[in-house]
């Protein structure tokens, strides 16, 4: 578990919108087909990936907490499972970002983006530290910002990590 605050979770969901509609202004159609660094998606995957990150904390919350009431090993044991078919995640995450790349509109990532941004702050801010210290075990072959023991507000830190992480492989910004 890390030692991120509220607060600091608080400021990462007001800049992230903005952040996020920066980048697709500043590309073109031609960066937006362009590969991005170090991965096999185009920046307009990409970006439609950092979209699910956001969205993926939204389904992650409730789990967290029904798992959190159950005895440990449940938690260890569902962890371990996804652990082990962590290879046909990596397949779905990889089709789901170019599949919804395709078709999904930037701009209707934009405000989708935006959406689940307002949703997760405006539930942190009715959560209490008791809800916040909640956790459970991830798994950890997943996503390299997955530990195996993440409190809810480590996963609502999450979507942030993965966004800064994935921005610097982005290429939109050096257009030919």
């Amino acid at each position: 578990m890390t030692d991120v605050t509220r607060d600091a979770v608080l400021r990462e969901l007001s800049r992230a919108p903005d952040a996020y509609r920066d980048l697709l202004a500043s590309a073109t159609p031609g960066s937006l087909s362009r590969r991005t660094s170090g991965t096999r998606w185009t920046n307009l995957e990409m970006l439609f990936h950092l979209l699910l990150g956001y969205g993926l904390v939204r389904m992650l919350l409730p789990l967290v907490s029904v798992m959190d009431r159950l005895p440990p090993r449940v938690g260890r044991g569902f962890a371990a499972v996804l652990n082990a078919v962590a290879a046909p995640f990596h397949l779905v995450n990889y089709l789901g970002a170019v599949l919804g790349g395709r078709l999904v509109t930037t701009r209707r990532m934009a405000m989708l983006f935006e959406r689940n941004c307002r949703a997760l702050a405006r539930r942190l801010d009715r959560q209490d530290d008791a809800d916040l210290r909640r956790g459970m075990p991830f798994p950890t072959r997943w996503d390299p910002f997955f530990t195996t023991g993440m409190s809810v507000l480590d996963i609502y830190h999450y979507p942030w990590q993965h966004f800064e992480f994935h921005r610097k492989q982005l290429t939109i910004d050096v257009d030919a």
